[in-house]
């Protein structure tokens, strides 16, 4: 485990990433989504289905308009953003998953696809307090923007016969269809600020008790070394690149011996 920022060399040496791989997990994630979305219900009815068909809906949406900001600001698509775009539709479509039409859905995933991919491509690159949390994966983005964003716009969309069949509470809807609606707005808000502060208050006292067990950052001589080395799990061993050589875990080499020698797990020593 490890909290903060990694050493500036840690981030800059990752091994080339892994299209196929990486398109094969975002396949089974967005099948796998729509599982739990479609099974929410508990029952094969309307609502599930619903559930399924927004899902997709959504995070096909958002996943397009990702790619067309990638485009348009960097002029090309990627990979990784469109699978960016594929996680933040997917999050933010599951608080109303059953609860919305298919036209909101739609909306949900421009949003989606447009909002966090701002927060991570613009603010989170000027903003001092972003630019120090280490978050190598934008979970801040794609989940903690995309979730609160899918959270307040089911208030504003949730369809009140869909509601009816999903939920015991009577007259819930959303604000585009007037009455209560503007309360359920209202009630998403504060839900979301309640789990942010949950989550703050919960993950710091998690973190503290840890703490006092075991370090939660190791020092910087072990980072020089990097986490996977540390603990015999490298998988390349670049040391033309400036990684720090441990002697003692791969084998004496010098500049006059350069003989491959036998090395543990799957490091490879060049």
């Amino acid at each position: 485990m490890q909290v903060g920022p990694r050493s500036s060399k840690d981030r800059e040496r990752f091994p080339p990433n892994n299209v196929l791989l990486m398109l094969a997990g975002a396949g089974l994630l967005w099948m796998g989504w729509a599982g739990f979305n479609g099974g929410d219900p508990y029952t094969a009815n309307i609502d599930s289905s619903m559930a399924v068909l927004n899902t997709n809906i959504c995070a096909a949406t958002s996943l397009l308009v990702w790619t067309w900001l990638d485009v348009i600001f960097f002029k090309k698509p990627s990979v990784i953003g469109a699978v960016q775009g594929m996680i933040t539709g997917l999050v933010c479509i599951t608080p109303g998953a059953g609860l919305v039409q298919g036209w909101a859905a739609i909306i949900m995933g421009i949003l989606s696809g447009s909002v966090p991919w701002f927060t991570m491509m613009i603010v989170h690159k000027r903003w001092t307090l972003l630019q120090k949390i280490d978050d190598t994966l934008g979970v801040f983005h794609t989940h903690a923007v995309a979730g609160l964003l899918g959270g307040v716009l089911t208030g504003l969309f949730a369809e009140p016969e869909l509601c009816a069949l999903f939920l015991p509470v009577t007259n819930s809807r959303g604000g585009v269809y007037g009455g209560s609606g503007g309360i359920q707005i209202l009630k998403q808000l504060v839900g979301g600020a309640f789990i942010i502060g949950w989550n703050v208050v919960v993950t710091s006292i998690i973190c503290v008790v840890i703490n006092f067990v075991i370090p939660l950052r190791m020092s910087e001589e072990q980072l020089l070394i990097g986490d996977d080395a540390v603990h015999g799990e490298e998988a390349y061993a670049l040391w033309g690149d400036g990684e720090k050589y441990d002697a003692t875990k791969h084998g004496d080499i010098t500049e006059h011996n350069m003989e491959t020698r036998t090395s543990t797990g799957a490091t490879q020593v060049m």
